[in-house]
Formats: C-alpha cells, sequence, structure tokens
C-alpha cells in the first residue's frame, strides 16, 4: 500500500508560512477612534506550527527515505522499471530488481544475491540523494549462465532488511 503524504507536507508548509510571515513584522498601528459601538469579537490567534522534538519546525525537516516495493525482470526502460516482470530466467539472462522509494533524503539501498545454499552471487549499494519517488535497479548476469536452481535478492534500506523476492534459473 502505498501512502500519499504530499497534502499533509504541503499544509504544515503552509501553516508554517503563515506563521513565520506574521513573526518580525512591526506596524505601528494608529489610536483607534473613540466609538460609540462595542468592540468588534476578534479573530482567534492562529494554532503554533508543528514542531518535532528538537524544536524544530516539523516542515523543516526532510521526510525520510521508504521503502516501496521490488519487482524483478530481465528487461528495465530508462527510469529503472521493469518492463516485464518474472520470477523464472534463463540461464543466461540478466536479472534485474527495481525497488521503487519514496520521501527524501540520503540513504543507502542495498541488493545481495544469493544462491539456493545461501552462497552469495552478488552484493551492490547505492546512496540515494532522494528528493521524492524514484525508482533504482540491481542487476545481475553472468556470461557462461547461473547454474539452475532457486536463488533470491533480499533488499536492505540503510542497513534494514525490507524486502526479499525468491526467483529460479531453469
Amino acid at each position: 500500500m502505498k501512502m500519499n503524504r504530499q497534502p499533509l507536507i504541503l499544509a504544515v508548509s503552509l501553516a508554517a508560512m503563515l506563521a513565520l510571515s506574521a513573526c518580525g513584522k512591526k506596524e505601528e498601528a494608529a489610536a483607534p477612534a473613540p466609538s460609540t459601538t462595542p468592540p468588534a469579537a476578534t479573530a482567534p490567534a492562529p494554532a503554533p506550527a508543528a514542531t518535532t522534538a528538537m524544536g524544530m519546525p516539523a516542515s523543516d525537516m526532510p521526510a525520510a527515505v521508504t521503502f516501496g516495493s521490488v519487482e524483478l525482470g530481465s528487461t528495465v526502460d530508462a527510469n529503472h522499471k521493469i518492463l516485464a516482470s518474472g520470477t523464472s530466467f534463463a540461464p543466461t539472462d540478466t536479472i534485474y530488481a527495481s525497488v521503487d522509494t519514496g520521501g527524501s533524503g540520503t540513504a543507502t539501498l542495498a541488493a545481495k544475491w544469493t544462491y539456493q545454499d545461501g552462497q552469495t552471487v552478488h552484493e551492490d549499494s547505492k546512496t540515494l540523494d532522494a528528493k521524492g519517488p524514484e525508482t533504482t535497479a540491481f542487476m545481475i548476469s553472468k556470461p557462461g549462465g547461473f547454474p539452475a536452481g532457486n536463488y533470491k535478492v533480499e533488499i536492505s534500506l540503510n542497513g534494514n532488511h525490507v524486502a526479499t523476492k525468491d526467483f529460479s534459473v531453469k
């Protein structure tokens, strides 16, 4: 399930901007003229902007990079998206793991490919400098062909396991 936090972030940012724009304004108000009518009710003061545990406005804190999904296939497009997903590959196929992430900030995304006996086939990691949703592709290939059997790829984000996908070579 993919959640979109953009409306919440925009609302918090707008509230923070309004609160900050009111700070520091110094206008001298003219003395009100005496009136015989009762004073009008005043509008309530705006709520303070949301803050983090460190006292920093929530709108100033970057959203963390989050894992979305992983898909396997033998070809990817220019945006690193799988063109035809699958879990069974030929020995000479190039196998891609396409990983969707969201949020923003710096993070390390890693893929560990293993054979059925737990033997590591390949490990790779990439540093993300995300500014929203993006897709990262990892791949393995072997010119002489992979041995037939069961494999898996484990995906981790900042050292924390987030997904595993099983596949086979036939």
